[in-house]
């Protein structure tokens, strides 16, 4: 297992290209108007970031893999209050992501009515391949802004977990003060909420 520090990591681009030519930014309650009148749909395959309505990539057969491995796993340790969820949106403050495995307070009747918050949020998963700049750059900035406080990206290509802890609202951007990353011979704490609930194998959670 290594340790690292926000500021040992690759220095990738910081914010997504933005058109030379004017364009509009949504509001998490637009984009909802635009799904409630059919404008975009479940089949549209896109996600709200950061105002920006984000083409979400393909998924290889890998990463479909790494998905229901890491959600299997999750769920056969998350206590009581808690359950385990794949590819739904989460709302947060400006953006409406749809994380690749999310561990969340109650349970699934409990959002009928909206979706889980950062506030109902305890883990959040991204599966890396062709997206590892985007899950490290732009997904980071995202989850670390709304304070969720534990973010993991299987990283796919260098077959490893990161593990970004301690969000920080700093003057540059939001990010997090902490990242580990496990090999696949390490075990990784699955903490909700400040306390270690169980550990898993790092191989289990990778194709």
């Amino acid at each position: 297992m290594s340790v690292s520090t926000p500021s040992n990591a690759p220095n990738f681009r910081q914010t997504p290209t933005v058109p030379t030519e004017p364009v509009w930014r949504f509001s998490v309650a637009q984009y909802h108007q635009m799904i409630r009148s059919g404008i975009l749909t479940e089949d549209d395959p896109v996600e709200l970031l950061e105002g920006w309505i984000i083409y979400k990539m393909p998924k290889n057969p890998p990463h479909r893999a790494a998905t229901k491995l890491t959600r299997n796993a999750l769920e056969d340790i998350v206590p009581l209050g808690w359950y385990v969820d794949a590819q739904e949106p989460i709302t947060l403050d400006n953006s409406e992501p749809e994380p690749d495995v999310v561990i969340v307070r109650g349970n699934t009747r409990d959002y009928l009515d909206r979706h889980p918050g950062s506030q109902d949020i305890a883990l959040v998963v991204e599966i890396a391949d062709s997206t590892l700049e985007r899950d490290r750059t732009f997904k980071k900035r995202i989850y670390a802004r709304a304070g969720i406080q534990v973010y993991w990206i299987i990283n796919l290509p260098e077959q490893q977990l990161e593990v970004y802890t301690e969000p920080i609202e700093l003057a540059s951007e939001p990010t997090y003060q902490q990242c580990q990353n496990y090999s696949l011979s390490d075990e990784v704490a699955v903490v909700i909420e400040g306390r270690e609930v169980s550990r898993l194998n790092v191989r289990d959670l990778l194709p």
